[in-house]
């Protein structure tokens, strides 16, 4: 196991963090958009390494954008245990952040800050605020206490409630695709991003779905390099993973789009309207909790079947 953790990418956003805070400028409500998996919850991560392990007279590794995660600081930020940080996030047993949560959180700035010292409040993925929580939430971010900081956290391809975005100073994550290859050659500390099939990299995809990939692959004992997108739906059918497997089930929609989009017009019987039709049909499926098996067979009798 590392016993260091690095960024890769976003140093120039980083770098205008630090000097935001350098000047006493930072601002006290942040929105991080970006696409799903490209690492801003590590981002925040990171700065706040950097933030506390300044003021306890630590050491962040500006050069090499870096820290020791032995630090009893990074310690407490990794396991969400600092007392000058809260997190929030949707908890497993919910489909959404509920009002109990921003409660606690709203005694959490009531508190006497540790030290005397900044407290932060990150919000992962604010698209999952329920209607009470996001109203609770809008009122403390219009006026907080004194050295309170609230960095709200958001994928991309969800909208933004307009009320919490306007009252936040906005700032745009992405990776350029080097910086991907980097990220999941460094995450297994070996150049394995060539071996991967060419159906699965793209532009869009992430380094946290490609790491995720490379470590389905390997746990079922298949080859990244020698099996397709169809040779991985039709294991995924067979073996009926769209039920029992997480990361199966967190990235069914993305294999089903880099099936057609491998697919499309290069077969008579793929088309734009059987990619809509079964795109449609997935999403009702979701939706209305209907029977994932009966899709799949469909989907392999009409596109995976010789």
């Amino acid at each position: 196991m590392r016993e260091i953790s690095k960024m890769i990418g976003h140093k120039s956003l980083f770098n205008d963090f630090i000097y935001l805070d350098q000047i006493q400028k930072f601002p006290n409500k942040i929105l991080l958009n970006g696409p799903k998996g490209i690492g801003k919850k590590l981002f925040v991560n990171h700065f706040l390494n950097y933030l506390y392990l300044k003021d306890d007279n630590e050491f962040y590794n500006l050069k090499n954008y870096e820290y020791n995660l032995s630090n009893n600081i990074s310690k407490l930020i990794s396991s969400n245990s600092h007392p000058n940080v809260l997190r929030i996030y949707k908890k497993n047993d919910k489909k959404i952040i509920d009002i109990d949560q921003i409660r606690e959180m709203i005694q959490f700035t009531n508190q006497t800050s540790f030290n005397n010292d900044r407290r932060f409040i990150i919000i992962e993925n604010v698209n999952l605020l329920g209607i009470n929580s996001a109203n609770a939430l809008l009122k403390s971010i219009e006026e907080p206490n004194s050295k309170i900081y609230f960095i709200l956290i958001n994928n991309s391809e969800f909208k933004t409630l307009e009320t919490l975005k306007s009252r936040c100073l906005e700032f745009k994550l992405n990776l350029l695709n080097s910086e991907i290859i980097e990220i999941v050659n460094y995450h297994f500390d070996n150049d394995i991003h060539k071996d991967i099939n060419l159906d699965f990299v793209n532009n869009y995809n992430s380094p946290s779905f490609l790491i995720s990939l490379v470590n389905f692959f390997e746990s079922n004992d298949l080859s990244i390099k020698d099996n397709s997108i169809e040779d991985l739906l039709s294991y995924i059918i067979k073996n009926k993973l769209y039920i029992s497997n997480n990361f199966i089930k967190e990235y069914l929609n993305l294999f089903i789009e880099l099936f057609f989009y491998k697919n499309i017009n290069n077969s008579k019987k793929i088309s734009f309207k059987i990619k809509k039709y079964f795109y449609l049909k997935l999403s009702f499926v979701k939706k209305y909790n209907l029977d994932f098996e009966t899709f799949f067979l469909e989907f392999n009798d009409k596109l995976l079947s010789e």
